[in-house]
């Protein structure tokens, strides 16, 4: 069918992957960093589009015939009514809109009523609470504030060189706070409880549909957040969750509804091939193993791993509840962490490596319980960061969440789900993909591991977990 091009644009780098239409196979890569600080709150889009440009260099798009652009999700790009920038962006390393995200629950009623409303409780990361923050911080600003993208958004509509039409995908909507999951629509009453005024958004495109065409004939799709291109990247499908393992972590899976969740643990996202992508996430989890390291003055984490695996499944009774840095899965924004079942014979630094790894493991199944708890089915568990390619957490996690576990090999997952999503696109216009499916190509190269002999001793470690959990912090699911 051609060759096709998918690029990510990240908070510190753009990665571009050009691909084989029909297989997937990477054929050229290209990258650059983006000019300045990664973890600005505020960034020139300009800035996007040299790194884009520097990272296509050397002939890397010849003859390339689509392009898909996966963009860092949370995101406010606001323009005024001839599509200036009103100001730089707002991107989602922003947390000053904490107190604005607080106002708008309580302007609409609580957490129940967002949740019910777009799916998602407002953080400070959501454009939603971005345009609140505008209102009260910038309100000259916000004033001039006609039209909202997010990066993607814009960086699409660039590509295309600025039509008068602008288009989104479900994906990112779903992560605005005022575009939802379950209807599909958006709730401009949302924008204007935030902003102060209507304004213009984006079209939300279906999955397989084009964004538009460039002037020399080159298909732009729909695009999508990264999130969301990395799920199609990974060839995720229903049955299938990731588990998210950084300094914070995060539980999600593929599912065939929108979920509102009135307790605010869910965040509900559509994703980019027509499906759902509930999220559920933690506020602790590879931190809680480099506290540990350095409890035990362990330079690394490949030491800690290889120490907790001179333990047995349980620790010698040690359970850590890893809330170090308090918790939002279950909800308990204000305890900390918690070491019990201390005794002489468990006192011992091999113990509490386990513990940790055990620990880390536990309060992500917990997150996965609330999925499951909800109707979501979970066959098999992708296992993504750095953190999966240690011994101890290969060893304990297929026991620990009672399921398959895949680790995939390192890859530019969301640039190669923008290629597939451009790919589809391609294909839908050509007539020889149907628009309800994306085309089948190879998964990603991974390592798959069983839970096999040790399913028993892993719940039982589990059961002790929750035990533990359930008598210092009694009723925190709400059981």
């Amino acid at each position: 069918m051609g060759i096709v091009a998918g690029l990510d644009s990240s908070a510190g780098f753009t990665r571009i992957v050009v691909c084989d239409a029909d297989t997937g196979a990477v054929l050229r890569q290209g990258y650059a960093p983006h000019q300045g600080d990664p973890k600005a709150a505020e960034v020139d889009p300009q800035t996007w589009l040299l790194s884009l440009g520097e990272a296509a260099t050397g002939g890397l798009l010849e003859g390339v015939q689509a392009i898909g652009v996966s963009a860092q999700q949370h995101g406010l790009v606001p323009l005024d009514a001839q599509g200036g920038l009103v100001r730089p962006a707002l991107v989602g390393n922003d947390k000053r809109a904490q107190v604005a995200a607080a106002d708008l629950v309580e302007s609409l009623g609580g957490r129940q009523a967002w949740a019910e409303a777009v799916g998602c409780v407002p953080g400070a990361g959501q454009p939603v609470a971005k345009l609140r923050w505008l209102a009260r911080t910038e309100p000259e600003n916000a004033q001039r504030t006609a039209a909202v993208l997010q990066p993607h958004d814009w960086l699409v509509w660039q590509l295309l060189g600025r039509p008068a039409r602008r288009t989104t995908d479900r994906g990112a909507a779903s992560g605005t706070g005022y575009w939802s999951p379950g209807t599909g629509v958006y709730r401009p009453d949302l924008v204007e409880l935030a902003l102060g005024h209507q304004a213009v958004l984006p079209e939300v495109l279906g999955p397989a549909e084009a964004a538009g065409t460039t002037p020399e004939g080159l298909l732009i799709s729909a695009g999508t957040g990264e999130t969301m291109a990395a799920a199609l990247g990974l060839g995720l499908g229903p049955g299938d969750a990731v588990v998210s393992l950084g300094a914070s972590g995060s539980v999600m899976a593929v599912h065939h509804e929108a979920l509102a969740d009135p307790g605010g643990m869910i965040t509900s996202f559509a994703d980019a091939a027509g499906m759902h992508l509930p999220v559920v996430p933690t506020s602790n989890a590879v931190r809680a193993l480099r506290g540990t390291a350095e409890m035990l003055g362990v330079e690394s984490l490949e030491e800690l791993s290889a120490l907790a695996l001179k333990s047995t499944p349980g620790a010698s009774g040690l359970v850590l509840l890893p809330y170090l840095e308090g918790e939002r899965t279950p909800n308990l924004p204000h305890t900390a962490g918690t070491l019990s079942g201390l005794r002489r014979e468990s006192m011992k630094p091999e113990h509490l490596a386990r513990a940790a790894f055990e620990g880390m493991l536990c309060a992500l199944a917990d997150a996965m319980g609330v999925l499951r708890g909800r109707g979501v089915e979970v066959r098999r568990i992708f296992l993504l960061g750095a953190a999966a390619g240690l011994p101890a957490v290969q060893a304990l996690a297929p026991a620990l969440f009672g399921a398959q576990v895949v680790v995939p090999q390192p890859a530019d997952y969301a640039a190669l789900g923008a290629a597939r999503q451009a790919a589809w696109a391609l294909g839908v216009a050509h007539g020889t993909l149907s628009p309800s499916a994306p085309p089948a190509w190879q998964g990603a190269a991974a390592q798959v591991l069983e839970p096999g002999e040790e399913l028993a001793a892993g719940q039982a470690v589990r059961q002790q977990y929750v035990a533990t959990r359930e008598q210092i912090h009694p009723g925190a699911f709400g059981q």
